[in-house]
């Protein structure tokens, strides 16, 4: 199979008390996901508030990451803004030891029309040394890639390899299914969907979830590879109540939350997150706590 096949988990940046990066429990972080059998890791996709990390920070975390992994698993590097011009000298900065291939957010806030978005991507493909993964979350972006869209650039440029659709737009996804290349990667960006989506054809997902089960949410998305539907549902309906939770009141707060309880690292995000709210804590832990228990 394909190595971006099965799941991937879009990977929380952990914290100290302080704010700093918590480099000890970014390494049990790392070896908690693989360990829980999951396909690939993303280092600093927007799950791992890259957003509010400097470029040194990217930096000594990128190669932190792939010195851990150490070949153990595919890696890849969320690099993406607003302003093309920044990621495209991003993009041809950035040492690709250990990484193969680059995840990029659809800009944000400025809103381009599907003409400016196009041609954003075509500046990332014609830099970028790896293949690069389109990601297209309009909840957070504010404009969404349409399914043309997509499938052009699918088809203008090889090394734009697969889209990450966390649109929640099933007439969208049935489109990009119908119309994109052959072996051009679906997967799916969000998790509560992540079954039907499956059944439609997406070969995976980029998972928030899974960083606190990744045991539990990739086997259900191999059942899902294999066509085993119905012994998948169970899986996927034992983690909708947790998932739901996770992006109560903030992602990844929520997940974090988790990552405490199973002690692997802590819950600290940096502002402009905030922690979870108590009530929301306690259910995350119980629902934790009954997951782990299964």
């Amino acid at each position: 199979m394909n190595k971006f096949y099965g799941t991937g988990v879009a990977m929380v940046t952990p914290f100290g008390a302080g704010g700093e990066v918590d480099y000890p429990a970014l390494e049990k972080l790392i070896n908690h996901l693989l360990d829980g059998g999951v396909e690939y890791l993303v280092s600093l996709g927007t799950t791992g508030e890259s957003a509010t990390l400097n470029k040194d920070e990217k930096k000594k975390v990128w190669e932190f990451t792939a010195k851990v992994t150490n070949g153990r698993a595919p890696l890849i590097a969320g690099i993406g803004g607003n302003d093309t011009r920044e990621v495209v000298e991003a993009v041809k900065s950035f040492d690709v030891a250990g990484y193969d291939a680059i995840l990029s957010a659809s800009p944000y806030y400025n809103k381009p029309n599907q003409r400016g978005i196009y041609e954003h991507y075509k500046a990332i493909a014609e830099t970028s040394a790896l293949p690069v993964i389109l990601y297209n979350v309009p909840g957070r972006t504010g404009s969404n890639v349409s399914a043309e869209t997509t499938c052009k650039l699918a088809t203008d440029f090889k090394n734009i390899i697969g889209i990450k659709e966390a649109s929640g737009n099933f007439d969208q996804f049935n489109q990009i299914m119908r119309d994109k290349p052959e072996g051009f990667l679906f997967i799916s960006g969000d998790d509560p969907v992540t079954l039907p989506m499956m059944a439609l054809g997406a070969v995976g997902v980029i998972s928030v979830v899974g960083n606190a089960f990744p045991r539990q949410f990739s086997d259900m998305v191999r059942l899902c590879l294999q066509g085993k539907f119905a012994e998948a549902q169970k899986g996927h309906l034992d983690l909708i109540e947790v998932t739901r939770l996770f992006f109560a009141d903030g992602s990844p707060a929520g997940v974090k939350a988790a990552l405490k309880e199973l002690g692997v690292c802590g819950d600290a995000v940096r502002l402009p997150l905030v922690n979870v709210n108590d009530a929301i804590a306690e259910k995350i832990i119980a629902e934790t706590k009954r997951i782990t228990s299964l």
